[in-house]
């Protein structure tokens, strides 16, 4: 998968198809509340499963029940096709 930044209008487009996500300067967050603790520290272990066989890493923070996560590739300074696909495989885990 490439690792040229996504113009804006690119940005808009994937948005728009991930709704529970939103922009934060050069990144995409989104918070997933679980039912227990346990479960947002299991979601997150299944994110690092995918993430790590993607060579690709979110920012991840929980807080009790919440766990956000914020996706940006570094490498190049902004958001990329690697962080959309990774938001879809978060949202399909969040399910």
């Amino acid at each position: 998968m490439t690792t040229t930044l996504l113009s804006e209008s690119e940005i808009t487009a994937a948005l728009d198809s991930l709704p529970e996500w939103s922009r934060s300067g050069d990144a995409l967050t989104r918070t997933v509340e679980a039912a227990t603790f346990p479960a947002g520290v299991e979601l997150v272990r299944r994110v690092a499963d995918i993430a790590e066989s993607a060579n690709h890493h979110p920012d991840i923070d929980i807080r009790w029940r919440k766990v956000t996560f914020t996706l940006s590739t570094h490498s190049v300074g902004g958001l990329t096709a690697r962080d959309v696909a990774l938001a879809r495989e978060i949202d399909r885990l969040a399910r």
